[in-house]
């Protein structure tokens, strides 16, 4: 089935200038305009709002449950980079992803440091896909 021109239309203006292996602040883009976008092209949207997270384990555990991550997750930051990757790999033809991390914590059990590695995952994610040429953009925002 063909994705209406309008639709299309919506999705180019939404994307508009976003490289399509990105990670980035969501800035002035709305979820449900990059849940619709991800709709039209195809892609696979994942979600997850992190406002109730306190600490590592917490963004972790909050990942795993929203992005429905296999029972087996070891919920580490390289448990979560080979989950975003190899099993989905794996499983055959991506058509693309857009990921949208809302609210993720900024505090002392979530410092700098902690939003730096959790941000590393998804740009190694992000170049790992541009390596395989599929298309992973990950929007983020802090609480």
């Amino acid at each position: 089935m063909e994705t209406p021109l309008r639709a299309q239309e919506t999705t180019e203006a939404t994307l508009k200038g976003v490289r399509t292996n990105i990670v980035q602040s969501i800035r002035a883009f709305r979820v449900q305009d990059l849940q619709d976008a991800a709709r039209s092209l195809g892609h696979h949207f994942l979600f997850a709002n992190l406002a109730n997270a306190q600490s590592k384990q917490d963004v972790l555990d909050l990942l795993a449950q929203q992005f429905i991550l296999p029972a087996h997750f070891g919920k580490n930051f390289d448990a979560l980079y080979d989950c975003m990757t190899d099993p989905v790999h794996k499983s055959g033809p991506q058509p693309g992803f857009i990921v949208v991390l809302e609210s993720i914590p900024a505090n002392a059990k979530f410092d700098k440091e902690a939003r730096e590695q959790l941000l590393d995952i998804f740009r190694d994610t992000a170049e790992y896909w541009a390596e395989r040429k599929v298309p992973f953009r990950c929007f983020y925002s802090f609480r």
